[in-house]
């Protein structure tokens, strides 16, 4: 199948039932869900609707999304909805992105604790952050944190780590004034990594003493005590790496940042090449090479390549995107103002009159003109054939 048509969704149509029975018994209920929410994605097994031009009469079906957050195809509508509100929280100031990714002996637990394990992740990175920031040997102050959550590199393996955006300075802990950090400079990352470390090792040995982690498989022998703790006493030597990108190059790279990382799944179609029901081929990039090299092709078994895509379904509930400090949503609005204010910058001005929504839907493909919904049907179902012209006077969608 051409790269201009291949879509995830073909995969599981083509391979998913050959490949639930083969691993009938293993595979998790989310995962099953996800599956199924792909496959069916702007089918007729979700239902749509008919749109009508109001100038020349042109019909069109459109089949409804799955909005399922794993499914490559719904991820766009929903960033733009997440960033228009993210805007508003914007400063005038440099943002840095750091990155904090767990060894490979803890991603192996992690994929059979995903839920406890990548909320350690989030805490342990957040708490680092947040203590460093405030020890006057370093900032000195409160600062705001926007996290993302992959769990992927870019072969779909397991490689759980969080992307952070952290504006360039933070409110003096007597909230008097900002403090700015050094320009191309955050926070010292050898010192965040040591942090880190024993933030995340000494409660991960909490979570086991407590009973809240599972091991099964070649790791079953973890569950012993003395094991689980013997295989952390080497991880406490290792260098754990916090990676710290060069500053943001104005407010409007941070949104063009988020927007592809934020509801990014663990691959999108655009870098499928092909399918040929037995293997799958797709780009993938190999950071251990530099320049054009970087840039790599790799072809896995369509069972395979399921399973990778598989690995990254998320705990149902568990939130992938989260804010600490500043932007913690129970006082963001207040804590961006006060930075304003520091900042002597005027918040943003709120519209004189309302906005009339735009509209949602794509112009006619024949004259340009503008599509209303004229019909709309069930699940499974089709609409009437064929499809009634709209009317000519202005109908309201459903």
């Amino acid at each position: 199948m051409p790269t201009s048509s291949l879509e995830v969704a073909d995969i599981f149509r083509a391979a998913g039932d050959s490949y639930r029975a083969a691993q009938a018994g293993h595979l998790s209920l989310a995962q099953l869900k996800v599956m199924s929410a792909i496959q069916n994605c702007r089918t007729a097994a979700l239902g749509g609707h008919v749109e009508g031009c109001d100038d020349c009469g042109h019909l069109r079906i459109a089949y409804n999304s799955c909005r399922n957050r794993h499914c490559p195809k719904c991820q766009g509508a929903a960033a733009r909805t997440w960033l228009a509100e993210r805007e508003a929280d914007l400063l005038p100031v440099g943002y840095f992105h750091v990155v904090f990714t767990l060894p490979a002996e803890v991603a192996d637990i992690a994929w059979q604790n995903k839920a406890v394990v990548y909320d350690l992740l989030f805490r342990a990175a957040s708490e680092t952050m947040m203590t460093i920031a405030a020890d006057p040997r370093h900032l000195g102050a409160r600062i705001g944190i926007t996290a993302v959550l992959h769990t992927w590199g870019s072969a779909m393996t397991h490689h759980p780590h969080v992307h952070m955006i952290v504006p360039g300075g933070g409110i003096s802990p007597d909230g008097l004034r900002w403090v700015a950090s050094r320009a191309g400079f955050l926070l010292p990352v050898r010192v965040l990594g040591k942090l880190f470390r024993r933030l995340f090792l000494s409660r991960l040995l909490e979570l086991h003493h407590a009973g809240r982690l599972a091991f099964f498989g070649a790791k079953a022998d973890l569950a012993d005590p003395r094991t689980f703790a013997h295989h952390l006493m080497s991880l406490r030597k290792k260098r754990w790496v916090v990676y710290a990108k060069p500053p943001f190059a104005g407010p409007e790279a941070v949104l063009a940042y988020l927007a592809r990382y934020t509801h990014r799944v663990a691959i999108s179609n655009r870098r499928l090449i092909t399918f040929d029901e037995a293997s799958v081929t797709f780009r993938y990039k190999d950071y251990r090479r530099t320049g054009p090299e970087r840039q790599q092709v790799m072809t896995l078994d369509t069972h395979e390549f399921m399973r990778r895509f598989l690995l990254h379904v998320l705990p149902r509930g568990f939130h992938r995107i989260r804010h600490y400090g500043l932007l913690a949503s129970s006082t963001r609005k207040a804590s961006i103002a006060r930075a304003r204010e520091l900042l002597a910058v005027s918040p943003p001005a709120e519209p004189a009159d309302p906005v009339e929504p735009s509209d949602p839907l794509p112009p006619c493909p024949c004259c340009g003109g503008r599509m209303r919904i004229i019909e709309t049907f069930g699940r499974w179902n089709q609409p009437r054939a064929p499809p009634h012209a709209p009317a000519t006077t202005r109908m309201v969608p459903s």
